[in-house]
């Protein structure tokens, strides 16, 4: 068969979107363009700009495998330098010239075999296959506390950070203590004339070193970018799995050498970096360690310990006009409110009006909760493949190397659309009701099903919705497809 000249359009500009331009560039694609919502690159490192930003993934592992970064100044890559390396890999890779910001979609529906596309902004496209990069954690979640709306000081949500507002002197209440919170904390202690962390539910906090790198250190790697063999030994990539293995060996049992490890080092940095009895308990969680999103944390402990913080867990009853009202009646006066309260994990491409197949519509589909097969297709929706879908592996794995792992597995959906054997190519329902079921069984085994807490990893019933098995398992899968679960066209028979 002929090869196909397919347009191929890719939704989102951030680290999964730039990482499919490149590579359908590389593969030869030219009729491919970019749509990103907002002015810039980036995604998530573009939206979030809070003080102490920092990715809890080692820096030279949070690179794209085929665009190392040796100029890394922090052992964990602090946010403003994540931006930078995906504005300068965008420009490095000429995807420029692909992208249309300020662009949002709004519809998508696929008829007479490909993939009519409607923007916020009245433009209309059509594509025969179409990749869905829109992220994970991109909608913010904000409380529903009463009268916040009467506050008389400034009040944001950590992924909306307003700069124009001054920190100097003034009194700031934190309210959530996920990752996002505990970097906020560590970054203004002793920087505001007060600082207040409102906690609901106490967190476990995995110690880790964030160093500089030295000048010797950044030249080193300079000079192994042309060494794949003397890179590979800088990256100490054996350690780095190692540790993966072990954390994913201690989500999916909580029973395993890993997390009795895992959990031993959590407890000893309670116990060894809190010095008051009475907040060193109120800062011990009531769950088994990585029930939640695991937070790395060099330096919270010692932050909330500041004589000018101070961690309140009376519970908020209402915002007043001149502060946060707890439950205990006490009125705490503040001059900023940060809302560090995460996101609506379950969003994806939400909210785009997505029709598939003989009108099948994506909001029936996910009515209980998102679907896709292996975390990148649906049935009855051809050629739509997501990067970082529902199910997909999430949490403290470095997300470029999911999507890599991902992409290896679209390429080939890819080949067989671009060659014309399969113009239209979806999994079938029975592929996803096996992968599904054995995913949500697998799932109630895991410590975020089976560890006591409420966390975003769980969905409307309570069942994890990230992917429950261990890391090897997921890139494996990803290798090569198994066609069997795929609704392909029959052969064409042949008289002999």
């Amino acid at each position: 068969m002929a090869e196909q000249d397919l347009r191929v359009v890719v939704l989102g500009a951030g680290m999964a979107g730039i990482l499919a331009g490149i590579k359908l560039l590389e593969r030869g694609y030219r009729d491919v363009t970019l749509y990103e919502k907002a002015d810039r690159v980036g995604g998530t490192w573009r939206e979030n700009t809070y003080p102490g930003l920092t990715c809890d993934v080692p820096s030279h592992h949070y690179t794209y495998s085929f665009e190392r970064n040796p100029d890394w100044t922090r052992h964990l890559p602090p946010g403003a330098e994540i931006q930078d390396y995906f504005e300068r890999t965008t420009a490095k890779y000429g995807l420029f010239d692909l992208i249309r910001f300020n662009e949002e979609a709004s519809r998508a529906e696929f008829r007479d075999g490909r993939w009519h596309l409607g923007f916020k902004s009245g433009r209309e496209d059509v594509a025969d296959v179409l990749i869905a990069a829109t992220g994970v954690l991109h909608k913010p979640r904000f409380p529903d506390i009463r009268g916040a709306d009467s506050f008389n000081g400034q009040l944001f949500h950590s992924a909306r950070w307003d700069h124009s507002v001054s920190l100097e002197g003034k009194r700031i209440g934190v309210i959530g203590n996920g990752s996002t919170g505990v970097q906020i904390i560590s970054a203004l202690a002793g920087k505001a004339a007060k600082l207040e962390h409102y906690q609901r539910t106490a967190q476990w906090i995995m110690p880790v070193e964030n160093g500089y790198f030295s000048e010797e250190e950044r030249a080193a790697f300079r000079a192994a970018m042309s060494n794949p063999a003397k890179m590979e030994e800088m990256l100490n990539t054996e350690e780095y799995m190692a540790g993966v293995e072990r954390y994913t060996q201690a989500i999916t049992d909580m029973e395993s050498e890993g997390a009795r490890e895992m959990a031993d080092y959590c407890l000893a940095n309670l116990e060894n970096s809190v010095t008051d009895p009475e907040l060193r308990e109120q800062l011990r969680p009531d769950h088994a360690p990585l029930c939640k999103r695991l937070i790395f944390s060099p330096d919270y402990y010692q932050a909330i310990q500041h004589p000018q913080c101070a961690l309140v867990t009376a519970g908020i009853e209402c915002i007043e006009p001149e502060g946060i009202r707890t439950r205990d009646g006490v009125l705490h006066e503040l001059d900023i409110i940060v809302f560090a309260t995460g996101f609506h994990a379950d969003c994806f491409m939400r909210p785009m009006t997505i029709t598939g197949r003989n009108g099948a519509d994506l909001e029936d589909l996910w009515k209980n909760r998102p679907l896709a097969y292996l975390a990148i297709s649906m049935p009855d929706f051809p050629n739509l493949f997501m990067l970082n879908g529902p199910s997909g592996p999430v949490g403290n794995f470095s997300l470029i190397d999911i999507a890599e792992n991902q992409w290896v597995y679209i390429e080939q959906l890819l080949d067989r659309i671009r060659s014309g054997e399969c113009p239209e190519l979806a999994p079938t329902r029975e592929a996803l009701d096996t992968y599904e079921a054995a995913r949500v069984e697998a799932a109630k085994k895991t410590v975020w099903f089976q560890g006591g807490c409420v966390s975003w990893y769980l969905d409307k019933d309570g069942v994890p919705s990230s992917w429950p098995w261990n890391y090897n398992r997921f890139v494996e899968l990803m290798r090569k497809p198994d066609w069997a679960a795929y609704d392909l066209p029959e052969p064409v028979a042949t008289n002999t």
